[in-house]
């Protein structure tokens, strides 16, 4: 039986300020097994980043209330104590963010940044430790020794992508998380970058969730993908599975809305509509404004979360199956 490295139980992001609060994540839940890529996508506002964060815990506490669990090999990351997080983080829980130029300091070398984070987590290392760590790291995301000594600007912004990704890799963390970390690049960097980490997973057995809006991200490079919606997790299941036969309707309008590469020329179908008000709670199906097979009872009642197949689940009364 495999192990479960990430387990996320009835997670809710609130935003609060003077006048409102907006409900950014709402009960989500999943887990991922050790060598799992699950890609989480959605919509521009959905909560992907903002699950992303909460599980980091770099949300400010003043104005996001998180509440749920979040079991990380064994430690709940929401009520786990300063300290403890500070260890957890680089060398067992790792993040890459999108736009990689803005994460560099543009007045120090990549060398002398890596050797900063290294140092700060491991106060103990041998001279020249750092160096030789991010080297074998360098080569690994196809980039040459030289690049030790560029500054920022000297590098491309896909050079520094991977760059990103090599510091992340610094102390062989169990679970990475990249936000859009290929997002920025053209096809053909994102392609080798995609090619690249897929590598490195086999080779360092390394578990990862990428966050996309990219539906042909996460079929080339994940094998599981979790479908939000206005902060809802509407469909988690099998990347083949979920993208071959999404249960989801709202899932069946990403994928409507994107063109593919084989079979036949189809013309490409956008959802009507918008995300909706975040600030207020409902009581019916969030997505039945925008649905195209929205019943009556779509629009009375919040669907449960059904079973559709194995390990593979949707929020919708359309669906079948029995309760997850």
């Amino acid at each position: 039986m495999a192990e479960t490295v990430l387990s996320i139980d009835n997670l809710c992001v609130t935003y609060k300020n003077k006048r409102k609060q907006v409900y950014a994540v709402k009960n989500a839940s999943f887990a991922i097994e050790k060598g799992d890529a699950l890609g989480i996508v959605g919509e521009s506002g959905s909560g992907k980043s903002t699950l992303a964060m909460a599980l980091l815990r770099l949300l400010p506490e003043r104005t996001a209330i998180v509440s749920g669990k979040a079991d990380f090999l064994g430690r709940d990351l929401i009520t786990l104590g300063d300290k403890e997080l500070s260890e957890l983080r680089w060398k067992e829980l790792a993040v890459v963010f999108q736009k990689a130029m803005s994460s560099f300091s543009p007045v120090h070398r990549i060398g002398e940044q890596i050797d900063d984070i290294y140092r700060v987590h491991n106060p103990k290392a041998q001279k020249g430790e750092a160096k030789e760590r991010a080297i074998e790291l360098l080569k690994l995301v196809n980039l040459g020794e030289r690049v030790w000594k560029l500054y920022p600007h000297e590098l491309s912004g896909g050079m520094l992508q991977r760059v990103a990704i090599a510091m992340s890799l610094l102390f062989n963390p169990r679970l990475l998380i990249m936000d859009e970390a290929t997002t920025a690049l053209d096809v053909v960097t994102q392609g080798q970058l995609l090619n690249e980490i897929k590598r490195m997973e086999d080779t360092m057995d390394m578990t990862r969730i990428m966050i996309t809006h990219d539906m042909s991200v996460v079929a080339a490079s994940c094998n599981k993908v979790a479908v939000m919606y206005a902060g809802d997790i509407v469909e988690v299941g099998p990347v083949k599975k979920v993208l071959k036969t999404p249960a989801h309707p709202y899932t069946q309008g990403l994928l409507g809305s994107f063109p593919s590469l084989k079979g036949e020329t189809k013309a490409l179908r956008a959802i009507p509509g918008s995300i909706p008000d975040l600030s207020r709670h409902y009581d019916e199906c969030i997505f039945a404004p925008r649905c195209p097979h929205a019943t009556d009872a779509c629009r009375k009642a919040r669907p449960e979360t059904v079973q559709v197949g194995e390990g593979w689940s949707a929020r919708c009364i359309l669906c079948g199956g029995e309760k997850a």
